[in-house]
């Protein structure tokens, strides 16, 4: 690995990096690290009062002091391997979490709390009562008790967040904005487990009609929260489907890939597609592209990145790079090479490409890897003009 020039970079330099990209003209590959708030929660030196996944999810004040905390450790600390600006901003923003249940509890799953872990929900239809979900209503989101019990929820929060300071700046809670499902399959996998795996073979009927209930069910939400919040939000069409990955080709294209363009085209041509799946999805990705008109694809691992840009042409927009396993446990030399080598593998080529995790850094990484990370793409990420 070359001599470290990363710290080097300043926030004004970082900011001609992301606008020349936005403008399509780029002069370096940016770098992106996406993080949640289990980065402090399970990290001692970030969390030193010892909150826990369930007091953050149930208790508003100590989500907003969670959140806030998850704010500051991007700002002072992962900022330096990104070309996102470090220090601290003049307002802090942030947005209610709901550590991905959701999905499942937006159908009345319960959620599971186990030590040092993300919270889960219960698996709810099983063959007794796997047809009962059909008897809820799906029309009116703002009647639904997950909904009222979330936005209660806010309510607290923004009650908290107001005239509140944080690190000598004020705190600006944003609307919760839910605009988007974890995919048709993955919920159903939520709600019935492994048995939905079964249901698609030997239950086909019963696993189509789940999987467009919870698709119209996520459409109507979208509107309802667009309607009610208008241009106090920034409207999104973003869909991941991480269980779809399971699926043979044949069975995506057949059974789901119809429902993703359902959801897709239901918010008009308008707005950026941003698609994300996790796992071995190479095979995906060129039909998605192709059939959803996908504009972004956020990948995860294993993906040969220089092949899937071959594959789905330079116009659409590829997040992704090494490894979380080996940014955890690697060698900064392994970590540069590593970005080396997928930089230089015809990814960036369009000007369309984002160095970032595959996928969603974990808490406590190895510092030096991610500064070897963001070093590779300055060594290696110019564009030649």
């Amino acid at each position: 690995m070359s001599t470290s020039s990363s710290a080097l970079v300043s926030n004004e330099d970082k900011a001609a990096v992301l606008e020349s990209y936005q403008k399509r003209n780029p002069i370096r590959v940016p770098v992106m690290l996406y993080t949640n708030p289990r980065t402090v929660l399970l990290n001692s030196d970030w969390n030193p009062e010892g909150y826990t996944f369930e007091q953050a999810a149930t208790d508003p004040e100590t989500q907003v002091k969670v959140l806030l905390q998850h704010e500051l450790y991007r700002r002072t600390v992962i900022h330096k391997y990104t070309d996102d600006p470090v220090g601290l901003p003049d307002t802090w923003e942030i947005m209610l979490n709901m550590y991905n249940t959701y999905d499942a509890a937006y159908y009345g799953a319960p959620s599971i709390y186990l030590p040092e872990q993300v919270p889960d929900t219960e698996v709810i239809l099983n063959e007794d009562n796997k047809h009962e979900i059909f008897k809820q209503d799906i029309t009116k989101p703002f009647e639904n008790s997950h909904v009222k019990q979330v936005l209660a929820f806010e309510k607290e929060m923004e009650a908290i967040c107001k005239d509140m300071i944080f690190e000598g700046r004020p705190v600006k809670l944003k609307p919760w904005y839910w605009g988007w499902m974890d995919g048709p399959v993955t919920i159903a996998m939520n709600l019935r487990g492994s048995a939905f795996m079964e249901d698609l073979v030997l239950d086909p009927e019963y696993a189509d009609k789940l999987m467009a209930f919870i698709t119209e069910a996520a459409i109507i939400r979208r509107k309802a929260f667009e309607d009610h919040y208008g241009d106090r939000i920034d409207k999104i069409n973003l869909l991941p489907d991480d269980s779809s990955v399971m699926l043979s080709n044949e069975m995506y294209c057949e059974r789901v890939l119809p429902l993703h363009k359902k959801f897709f085209d239901s918010a008009g041509d308008d707005r950026t597609r941003l698609f994300h799946l996790c796992g071995d999805a190479m095979r995906l990705f060129p039909i998605i592209c192709k059939e959803l008109k996908l504009n972004i694809i956020d990948t995860g691992y294993p993906i040969d990145h220089g092949l899937l840009r071959e594959q789905i042409g330079d116009d659409v927009e590829i997040l992704g790079g090494p490894e979380v396993a080996l940014i955890m446990d690697g060698t900064p030399d392994e970590v540069y090479e590593r970005a080396r080598a997928i930089i230089t593998s015809g990814v960036k080529r369009g000007g369309r490409y984002v160095l970032k995790e595959g996928n969603n850094l974990p808490p406590n990484p190895l510092l030096d890897n991610l500064e070897a990370m963001y070093q590779a793409a300055i060594d290696f990420g110019g564009y030649d003009k």
